[in-house]
């Protein structure tokens, strides 16, 4: 699986089309980063055909549009995970259940949209028996990868798999030879509409050894220690470069997960969630020196993060293959 960072044919997303209690605000947000993406490189938006006519409305002519029944939006979570190796193109299939087997989750037609995405894109389909979202790895490129042991290794995704198993899977799959495992997520994530601890909301490698993490300074938020417990769990010849969280420490709800570090990199751009908080400039220019001679664009994720992810959650990018692209040892295909 190639770093976010190396060259993108497209970013898929999905259209948030109904079950979304936000109504319009919802789909403002994810108009306005698709339109962001969209100054980037190409998005190929998938919608279910009840709502074409309202993702035309928000986007016109600014992406390409793929029909296709769907129950959410989440397409880093739903969609496949592309891969290359020495056949081209990959797609990784995981198995999809709706996040641990939610109570509240429906997913019998989001289980069938990362095979119709690989079908589009014209890669090759690589199946897993592994219950895994794209929100719960992130890679260098180089072979290292990162989990959290309360995604891959939970009792409603994966009862009986041990951590070798899940690691020679994603060794199979995704062609890589370091698994990197942190705890967990962060606070919010447990509670009723989350993932259990995606790993993308947490911390991004930016170059191998070198990695954001999201930071709580505030002890007055729970997050203040799980980032602190966890940033022991990362090797110790690792760059860990701080990502302050927003000012803002509650809603409505409790503690919230709003974090910078889920965004999305483009070609020669990153698109980056704000939150109308006094430490936006701030995140926006540490993203700015995390990849240099990229444009940032801050976009509000308030309306995304209320629903349980953020911008890197609604996208998912598909690499450009070359004809030089080399084989990915232990990877398919």
């Amino acid at each position: 699986m190639p770093a976010e960072t190396e060259p993108h044919t497209c970013t898929w997303m999905a259209w948030p089309s109904s079950g979304y209690t936000d109504g319009d605000t919802a789909r403002e947000a994810w108009a306005s980063v698709a339109l962001a993406v969209a100054e980037f490189e190409p998005v190929r938006l998938v919608v279910d055909p009840s709502a074409v006519a309202d993702a035309r409305r928000w986007l016109g002519g600014a992406v390409e549009y793929f029909e296709t029944p769907l129950d959410d939006a989440w397409m880093r979570d739903i969609g496949p995970t592309f891969v290359v190796g020495p056949a081209g193109l990959g797609a990784v299939d995981w198995v999809f259940n709706g996040w641990g087997g939610q109570s509240w989750a429906t997913w019998d037609k989001d289980a069938e949209v990362a095979r119709q995405v690989a079908e589009w894109a014209g890669a090759t389909l690589v199946g897993s028996a592994l219950v895994n979202e794209g929100g719960g790895i992130h890679v260098d490129g180089h072979g290292t990868v990162l989990v959290t042991e309360t995604v891959q290794l939970d009792p409603g995704r994966n009862p009986g798999w041990s951590r070798s198993d899940v690691e020679a899977e994603l060794r199979r799959t995704l062609g890589v030879h370091e698994v990197v495992w942190l705890p967990r997520g962060l606070t919010r994530d447990y509670e009723e509409f989350g993932t259990r601890g995606h790993v993308d909301i947490v911390a991004t490698m930016i170059a191998p050894g070198r990695v954001l993490i999201h930071a709580q300074p505030d002890p007055r938020h729970p997050d203040f220690s799980v980032i602190e417990a966890m940033k022991a769990t990362f090797p110790r010849t690792w760059e860990l470069i701080d990502l302050p969280a927003p000012e803002n420490l509650t809603d409505d709800f409790g503690p919230v997960d709003h974090s910078y570090v889920n965004h999305l990199v483009c070609n020669a751009g990153v698109v980056a969630g704000t939150f109308d908080d006094p430490r936006d400039a701030a995140a926006l220019d540490i993203l700015a020196a995390a990849y240099p001679g990229r444009r940032v664009i801050g976009i509000d994720a308030r309306a995304i993060f209320a629903l349980g992810g953020g911008i890197h959650c609604i996208t998912q990018q598909e690499p450009r293959v070359t004809q030089q692209e080399p084989a990915v040892s232990g990877g398919r295909p």
